[in-house]
């Protein structure tokens, strides 16, 4: 028996691992380079297309759980981030053409699965075997349409925006200084400092800037978690300085001042040759990038190594659709992963991406599908998309708000601790039950 898998994302990959390490035999459908999604370009798997930051590290934090939940999982994606990692602070950040190429190496060199360029247009009928689904945000129109017809529910979209990259040999250094928010000395982030005069001529051109524009079918449903500087900028003259423009914790060292705003650049490979902008993803024109963004102190010479842009981002009502298996209910050889799922994010993405590579494995060997507990960071990812009411349902990353709430108070300052030491209990006696 052999697991198809449909999309060579984080989601895919991570689900294909999970099952080569168990002995299955696996077929991985990519359908790169036979065709490309707007926002890709690199024919490896595993293509990093937004950020190169899989956020907090700390396992204290949602997140920081939920990597270390994956990680005693022996994902892939985490073992690959970690030997790929660039410095960036309490994150987890990686260079992303080295992490792509290491996990398509690794997949390409196993000796169970079969890695097929071509693209998938309708999903395959019911068999014995299972299939995952694992085409993200970016799924086909074709398969879509597929998908549209199998569901009886009609596509949902937003549209996910890309931060620009710069080339450090053009920043102003004598102007950009090194910090990480709150450390002492140095840090791992480049800031970009800001008086009040520049600030409010920065968000003026702002205003003023030319956008690329939506077609007339297409209807904006911005994730909140990462909202174009553009739309932040519109509500509120303040709104970018408390947001990605926060100067709090960063003191400029030739002052000993926090700056009226500054804007930070993450390294994006382990050279230190190019950094992303931190929160700065925009759908304005490329033209009006360079000009805008040329404003930005310490950046008036700046090489843009990739502007930013907007792409379509389509998942499904899980909460309708999905079982907390992560199986459809209208078919249950039919396992969802990713991002088309409802969950938000590269680390969220590949941790459902684990759980159908689990799954799979188990309705491979005859046994019933798992599900983690609540009180992990993977069970509340579950939780959100499959007990969320289907009339509110958007993506989300993990928070600690979609965790069980508090039997008893805790004081906030141990909350972080308190869950990760719940989470981390739970997940041993879940892995130990369904062995793992």
């Amino acid at each position: 028996m052999t697991i198809t898998i449909i999309g060579g994302g984080l989601a895919g990959c991570e689900a294909a691992w999970q099952a080569l390490r168990k002995g299955c035999k696996v077929v991985l459908y990519d359908m790169k380079p036979v065709s490309f999604s707007p926002a890709h370009n690199s024919e490896n798997l595993a293509e990093l297309v937004c950020s190169n930051s899989f956020r907090s590290d700390d396992a204290e934090s949602a997140v920081g759980l939920l990597k270390e939940e994956m990680r005693r999982c022996d994902s892939l994606i985490m073992n690959v981030a970690e030997k790929c990692k660039v410095p960036a602070g309490k994150a987890l950040a990686v260079d992303r053409e080295l992490f792509a190429r290491e996990i398509t190496s690794i997949l390409h060199d196993h000796p169970d699965i079969e890695i097929v360029r071509e693209e998938i247009s309708t999903i395959p009928e019911p068999g014995k075997d299972p299939i995952i689904l694992a085409t993200g945000p970016l799924t086909s129109e074709k398969l879509t349409d597929s998908l549209i017809k199998l569901t009886g529910r009609e596509r949902l979209a937003f549209y996910d925006a890309i931060a620009p990259i710069v080339d450090v040999e053009s920043l102003n250094m004598d102007v950009v200084y090194s910090k990480s928010r709150y450390d002492d000395g140095p840090g791992d982030y480049l800031n970009c400092p800001f008086d009040k005069e520049k600030y409010l001529a920065f968000i003026n051109e702002l205003e003023k800037a030319e956008y690329v524009p939506l077609k007339d079918f297409e209807k904006p449903k911005y994730f909140e978690g990462c909202l174009p500087i553009e739309v932040i900028n519109s509500r509120g003259e303040d709104t970018l300085r408390f947001g990605p423009m926060k100067p709090v914790g960063l003191p400029d060292p030739r002052t000993g001042k926090d700056p009226y705003a500054v804007v930070q650049l993450r390294q994006e490979n382990k050279e230190k040759l190019t950094y992303n902008m931190v929160g700065f993803q925009t759908k304005l024109t490329y033209k009006e990038q360079q000009r805008i963004f040329r404003m930005i102190p310490g950046m008036e010479n700046a090489v843009f190594v990739r502007y930013g842009s907007i792409h379509r981002n389509t998942f499904i009502c899980s909460p309708e659709l999905l079982l907390p298996t992560l199986e459809f209910r209208k078919r249950n050889d039919l396992i969802l992963a990713g991002q088309l799922s409802g969950v938000e994010g590269y680390v969220e993405s590949a941790a459902m991406g684990l759980l159908a590579g689990i799954n799979s494995v188990r309705k491979i060997n005859g046994l019933p599908a798992t599900v983690p507990p609540a009180e992990t960071a993977l069970g509340a990812l579950v939780r959100h998309l499959t007990e969320s009411d289907p009339a509110r349902f958007q993506p989300s990353n993990v928070n600690f708000g979609l965790f069980p709430p508090w039997e008893k108070k805790v004081p906030k300052r141990l909350r972080g601790q308190k869950r990760k030491e719940a989470g981390l209990a739970a997940l041993q006696i879940w892995m130990e039950q369904a062995g793992l």
